[in-house]
């Protein structure tokens, strides 16, 4: 036997023993009249077990060897309201357990009347007279709710069921009185032995039910809040279903397209919910109180899954990192933001987060869920703009996407901006993606920053890796590439972009996974066991970075929510007028924030060792490639675009104080004042520096490329050294009036002597000399000037 509550006032005399109700089956909701004319019955029979529970107090014990005293019967005065009363006040025993709390505040259960001594256990009390009245005795049925009782009554000892149906469960020995249970709001609701949900509605029937036929009521979802799901268009769906306490229990709802039947599983509870239609399921079950790991039990036609619920979690984002969201200073956004596996209350999963701040609503799809989104709604984190959900069961190597719904109603799937993993390109969705890879550079990463990269020895060699030897991964790149690099002689290997990018032609400068390498040669591990072959082979790894635009794919970050978003919302300033694209808004933060926190991601997740940052002369002028009239001048009528002055000051102040040893390279082919100046020295110009490492040489680049480009025999002019401007034949804008000869374009300089025989200049019989490939040697007719000495010159 199990312990029995006592009241708050205890009391030496005990109180009559009475022999605990048998439930009874407990009848389907009929018509309301017949509903009606029952509780009144109820509500009689209630009356008539008050009436006797006072008779038999007032007959008090039984004497010894003798009967107890006769008592007449009441009678019934039983109208509708007073049943109502009575049925409001009545108690409801645990379904079979005394370790529930079945009626918090009602001191008159069933099992809280008798006056035997429990083994063990504190002996019995007598009920005090604020809680007679409602004590049952004999075989009165409990129905309906309970009223909490103003004054409580004791906590029953033992273990609690914490579904409120069940077997009772063993309780403890203790010659301790128990505390007094507070009085619960929901208690009455909760359901116990006997007890209705709710306006006629079927509850659990008690100990003798099998748990397994639990009697439920269907509690569908309010209309409006069903079109939005249906429409996509809803920003709590957590507040819509799941689990949610309710006056007659735990209401849950689910929303599972294309199954045919949804169980609720809990323990030994199991609850069918009710179908609703267009794949929404409820059911109001008669607990005290939301169980704390139930699962989803679905059946489709062919295949049945148990899972937990999605919608019984809290936002899996904290509100500091909302708060830096906000802000536009969250330095790892990528820990914040995107698909991040991780163990949430106790679930392994996945957390989807995404920023859309003009989105009317979004879902997550993947493989999952088989991409359709209707029944994986994200809910909205305040008025930070991101959305979240995490889903249970999720883990790495799942495809997925977001399903925005634009303010216009329409819909769009997008790839995740922050994706650490993409599929291998035409295909575009993001990849669920978890890194392994241990690094063993140790040693490199804790000298890096003994010696500024200015101050030491710095050769790079510049390398496109898919066609640098066509067909290799990463990981063979990481057995032929470092020894090759050491063995020529260069501190430094620099990769053109290797971030993920649509279109190959476009050697990566194209991006729109800023958080993915390209999938083209492995994984991101495989990228991490490049970098760390390179880095034990004594190869420094620059990467060249392009936060200057981004394509136009409609799947990638243009109009991301159906509104300019990452881009500006001037289309005169979107729109980069040479490439196609669309620029940045540098002078949104939080897209500020996208870029600034991308450099750190590459340099701490991937070791990078500096970043070459493309095209910084097309973001610091308005006027950049623009005719007059196609821009607007900045706050100061001048054409520097201040946003991205301030991003790049930004982004270099960052990755300094981050990541030491790491260096930041401009590409910068105008005379901007300040580029490798640090960002608190203002200059002539009134501003401070933009705080890079390095500058890259543009002129000598592009000289050396261009010769590199031409023919052996193309490389020299006579006339004015390596660079004749006057000459077809060797790149120059106009030939002269006259057809040249070696005559008339001067004395050949000595250090020119040894290109003259290849030479593509006429004889001086006009007959014209031919070179084969190769450049073999020229056939001439006058003869051949004199030299004062022969040159020798290589080409690295």
């Amino acid at each position: 036997m199990t312990p029995r509550p006592t009241s708050r006032n205890p009391s030496d005399e005990p109180a009559p023993e009475v022999t605990p109700p048998q439930p009874e089956p407990t009848a389907p909701p009929g018509p309301p009249a017949a509903a009606a004319a029952t509780r009144a019955a109820e509500a009689a029979e209630a009356a008539e077990a008050v009436e006797t529970a006072k008779a038999a107090k007032k007959a008090g014990p039984p004497r010894p060897g003798k009967p107890p005293r006769p008592t007449k019967a009441p009678k019934s005065t039983a109208t509708p309201d007073t049943a109502r009363t009575a049925e409001s006040a009545r108690p409801v025993r645990p379904a079979g357990s005394a370790g529930s709390a079945g009626s918090a505040g009602s001191a008159g259960s069933a099992e809280a009347t008798g006056a035997a001594k429990t083994p063990g256990g504190p002996r019995g009390r007598k009920v005090p007279r604020t809680a007679k009245a409602a004590k049952p005795t004999g075989t009165a049925k409990a129905t309906g709710t309970a009223k909490p009782q103003p004054t409580g009554t004791a906590k029953p000892t033992g273990t609690a069921n914490p579904f409120g149906v069940g077997q009772a469960a063993k309780s403890p020995k203790s010659s301790k009185s128990p505390k007094p249970a507070r009085t619960a709001r929901t208690a009455g609701a909760t359901g116990g032995a006997g007890a209705t949900g709710g306006a006629g509605a079927p509850g659990v029937t008690g100990a003798e039910t099998p748990l397994d036929a639990a009697r439920t009521v269907a509690s569908p979802v309010a209309p409006e809040d069903r079109s939005r799901l249906l429409a996509g268009t809803h920003h709590d769906p957590h507040g819509v279903l799941g689990a949610h306490r309710v006056a007659d229990g735990v209401a849950f709802r689910a929303l599972r397209p294309y199954a045919r039947a949804v169980t609720v599983i809990a323990g030994e509870l199991r609850a069918d919910l009710t179908d609703d239609g267009d794949g929404f399921f409820s059911a109001v079950v008669p607990l005290r109180d939301v169980p704390a790991d139930y699962r989803l039990h679905l059946t489709y036609d062919e295949a049945t899954l148990e899972i937990p619920d999605a919608y019984a979690y809290l936002p899996a984002l904290g509100e500091f990192d909302l708060h830096l969201i906000g802000e536009g200073r969250h330095e790892r956004l990528w820990d914040a933001l995107g698909a991040r596996p991780m163990t949430h209350q106790g679930t392994q999963g996945t957390r989807f987060t995404v920023w859309a701040p003009n989105a009317q609503g979004v879902r997550v799809v993947g493989n999952f869920n088989y991409w359709d989104g209707i029944g994986s709604p994200m809910r909205s984190l305040g008025g930070s703009g991101v959305w979240e959900l995490f889903v249970p069961g999720v883990g790495a190597g799942e495809l997925y996407k977001f399903q925005i719904t634009r303010p216009d109603g329409s819909m769009t799937f997008r790839a995740d901006p922050l994706a650490r993993r993409t599929e291998t390109p035409p295909a575009n969705s993001s990849v669920v993606d978890v890194s392994r890879h241990e690094w063993r550079d140790e040693e490199w990463m804790r000298r890096r920053a003994d010696i500024p990269v200015h101050e030491a020895p710095f050769s790079v060699y510049e390398v496109h890796l898919p066609s640098w030897r066509p067909g290799l991964t990463y990981r063979q790149l990481a057995e032929q590439l470092p020894a090759y690099v050491a063995e020529l002689g260069f501190t430094h290997v620099e990769l053109m972009p290797v971030a993920e990018h649509p279109f190959g032609g476009s050697w990566g400068y194209q991006v729109t996974g800023f958080y993915a390498p390209t999938a083209r040669l492995g994984t991101p591990d495989d990228f991490k066991h490049l970098v760390d072959a390179l880095h034990q082979a004594g190869v420094g790894v620059l990467m060249d970075w392009v936060p200057a635009h981004f394509p136009r794919d409609d799947w990638a970050l243009a109009e991301f929510d159906g509104l300019p978003l990452y881009e500006h919302e001037d289309p005169g300033r979107a729109a980069h007028p040479d490439w196609g694209t669309l620029e940045f808004d540098y002078g949104r933060k939080e897209v500020r924030n996208f870029l600034v926190a991308n450099a750190t991601f590459w340099c701490e997740e991937f070791h990078i060792d500096g970043l070459r940052v493309d095209a910084v002369a097309s973001m610091l002028y308005l006027d950049y490639s623009r005719e007059h009239g196609q821009w607007t001048p900045n706050e100061h009528g001048g054409r520097e675009n201040l946003d991205a002055v301030a991003f790049l000051q930004e982004m270099n102040a960052t990755v300094y104080r981050r990541c030491p040893g790491v260096v930041t390279i401009a590409e910068e082919s105008t005379a901007w004042d300040g580029v490798t100046r640090a960002t608190h020295h203002t200059g002539p110009g009134g501003f401070g520096g933009l705080g890079f490492g390095l500058k890259w040489n543009m002129g000598w680049m592009h000289d050396s490329l261009g010769y590199m480009a031409k023919e052996p025999v193309h490389r020299w002019c006579t006339a004015s050294g390596p660079w004749c401007r006057r000459c077809p034949a060797t790149g120059g804008s106009s030939a002269p009036t006259t057809a040249p000869t070696w005559r008339t374009c001067g004395r050949i300089p000595a250090s020119n002597s040894s290109s003259w025989d290849r030479s593509s200049r006429r004889a001086p019989s006009g007959r014209r000399a031919t070179v084969p490939t190769g450049g073999s040697l020229i056939p001439r007719t006058g003869p051949r000037p004199s030299t004062a000495g022969s040159v020798t010159s290589s080409v690295t």
